[in-house]
């Protein structure tokens, strides 16, 4: 356990920061890997497999849920020097993720199909997405466990153990995609069923390798079947404050199907393109996230610890440190995009629509960064309504009028992306606004949190 109550802010952030960052670029390079070993199967792959990947999304809105809950009632607890009811929350956690992972594999099982039907137009996109998510989906539900495992450390003020099974993780994927995609060494190439099968092979032994740290070096919080007896008061504390971390994921899956689904009549090029940029986009913008991510587990532990002017600074320097990496974040982008794209794709229309979006999307870094933070201070102070909100505002304003947008006969690609910018814009002016409402509620006075009684 680490206290973040205590020393420099800014120096527990360049610490974690990075840490997570290492962590969060690892895992996003296993789908871009992926995307890398399919590009080769030709267009409806790359979309489907897109498109397929957009599931992902919505699994994390679920996994959220777990993962938004630990942190922030860890962190808490740790701050008021609780250790039994961290180990508490961490053990009802793990029991929860354990009984979601099962429902993703039937659910997943049941409404692949129809989901790649709902949002593509051509029969072999949908294949080649079906056939993916079939793989992919153990990984998926593998993802509840591991996070779960990774929040728990991070509310301590822990990290490095989530990254080191992270890069194991990516290290697998690496050296299995090759083989069981295009069957090298093997001569048995297994397609798209091979990029999501690599996928779940290295995720499950990631889990193995986070399980084994648990049992024999982690002290502070620590596995025990003794507390995963269901118990309604825990998980009341743990939904209260994961579920709307969850629908602002579920919103985020819901927009990215939306706009799959505006661009169908554009055929596979255009949604290949879109599939490709977003997951570079996603890339270069989690430097801004990981020091997003790291204010969340400081300012959790100074508000259990009743230190309220710590909280405010911790969301003082992240602002200023993530703005100035988005900024970075927007240069890198602007700055000959196909060059990120050819990697991926050698078709002209798809390295257009891509570099297009890269180039307009791109400007909403600052905008999004500071929406990155907001939503991770409201973790801290463990009340995540206001990020629903936010988010839920941004759905009325993108989602439907988009909708509405590829239905007339002018509408063209860009149109998404002038969009995109400006709701982007709006929720992140919304998000700051509630956030300082949230300060003046919760931060003024504050007093240290008292240990909670164990029902």
């Amino acid at each position: 356990m680490k206290d973040l109550t205590q020393g420099s802010i800014a120096s527990h952030i360049a610490i974690m920061a990075p840490q997570i960052f290492a962590g969060m670029i690892l895992m996003m390079l296993c789908g871009l890997i992926d995307l890398y070993f399919v590009a080769g199967l030709g267009d409806a792959a790359i979309a489907g497999v897109g498109a397929a990947g957009n599931a992902a999304f919505l699994i994390n809105a679920f996994t959220q849920i777990l993962s938004v809950g630990t942190v922030s009632l860890i962190s808490h607890a740790v701050g008021r020097k609780d250790r039994g009811d961290a180990n508490l929350v961490f053990n009802q956690s793990l029991a929860l993720s354990a009984a979601c992972s099962l429902l993703t594999l039937i659910a997943g099982s049941l409404l692949a199909r129809s989901y790649l039907g709902l949002i593509a137009a051509d029969d072999a996109v949908i294949e080649a997405g079906t056939t993916y998510l079939l793989w992919f989906m153990p990984a998926l539900a593998l993802q509840f466990v591991a996070l779960v495992m990774g929040s728990a450390l991070r509310g301590t003020g822990i990290v490095r153990p989530t990254v080191i099974a992270q890069v194991g993780t990516v290290i697998l994927n690496m050296l299995l995609a090759p083989v069981l995609i295009s069957g090298w060494g093997t001569n048995l190439p297994l397609g798209v069923a091979g990029a999501g099968l690599a996928s779940t092979i290295a995720v499950a032994i990631g889990v193995a390798m986070m399980a084994v740290y648990f049992h024999r070096y982690e002290r502070y919080v620590a596995i025990d079947r003794a507390l995963w007896r269901p118990r309604m008061a825990q998980w009341k504390r743990i939904l209260n404050i994961g579920l709307p971390a969850g629908g602002e994921f579920a919103i985020i899956f819901v927009n990215m199907a939306v706009i799959y689904y505006a661009l169908r009549h554009f055929g596979a090029a255009a949604q290949a393109g879109f599939g490709i940029g977003q997951r570079l986009l996603g890339l270069i913008h989690m430097p801004g996230i990981s020091i997003a991510l790291a204010a969340g587990a400081i300012a959790g532990q100074n508000f259990g610890a009743g230190n309220g002017e710590r909280v405010r600074e911790t969301f003082r320097r992240v602002v200023l440190l993530g703005t100035a990496v988005m900024v970075a974040v927007t240069m890198v982008a602007q700055w000959q995009p196909e060059l990120l794209l050819g990697g991926f794709s050698r078709d002209a229309e798809t390295i257009a629509v891509g570099v297009l979006f890269l180039r307009m999307v791109s400007l909403n870094s600052v905008a999004q960064g500071l929406i990155f933070v907001c939503s991770s201070m409201f973790q801290g102070l463990g009340n995540t309504r206001p990020v629903l909100l936010s988010s839920g505002a941004r759905l009325m304003t993108y989602a439907l009028p988009l909708i509405w947008l590829s239905a007339l006969p002018g509408f063209r690609i860009e149109h998404a992306w002038y969009l995109s910018i400006a709701t982007t814009t709006l929720q992140a002016g919304l998000s700051l606004w509630l956030l300082r409402l949230e300060f003046g509620k919760r931060l003024t006075p504050l007093a240290p949190m008292k240990p909670r009684m164990t029902p």
